[in-house]
């Protein structure tokens, strides 16, 4: 079986674009799964892992190392930087917080969901934009 590596970038490439953390295709007989934590293409259930012979692309990686506190998303939606369109922001990077302070608002299902902090701390990095898709476990706040 030839790998086409053009697919494995486009696929690579929209994990990047639409902040996602997997993507599969499959086409016949052939299954093409990208994630950024590896890369599998399967021909029959069996999985060949990005190490084997004939697979020359690395594991994705998008973030960097981080150091600190990571506070991380209860559930898949949108998060919300403040509680409404212009009103003051929950939280800003130097402000100090305390464990179960309201740090942002997952929206999902029409729901609005408060995020309360998980310890107490100062924010070094909000790691998620206003209106931006989170995944459950995504780390969205980073406390020193």
């Amino acid at each position: 079986m030839k790998i086409d590596k053009k697919i494995i970038k486009e696929l690579s490439d929209y994990l990047k674009e639409f902040n996602l953390t997997e993507i599969e295709i499959t086409e016949k007989d052939t299954k093409i799964k990208v994630s950024k934590n590896n890369v599998s293409i399967s021909n029959q259930p069996q999985v060949i892992s990005p190490s084997s012979p004939g697979t020359s692309s690395a594991p994705i990686q998008t973030h960097n190392i981080k150091s600190g506190t990571e506070i991380k998303s209860p559930i898949i939606g949108t998060a919300y930087h403040a509680p409404e369109p212009g009103a003051k922001k929950f939280v800003e990077i130097g402000k100090k917080i305390k464990k179960g302070d309201t740090i942002m608002i997952v929206e999902a299902m029409k729901t609005m969901n408060h995020v309360p902090s998980t310890a107490d701390g100062i924010v070094k990095e909000i790691c998620v934009e206003d209106g931006q898709p989170v995944e459950f476990g995504q780390t969205i706040i980073i406390l020193e």
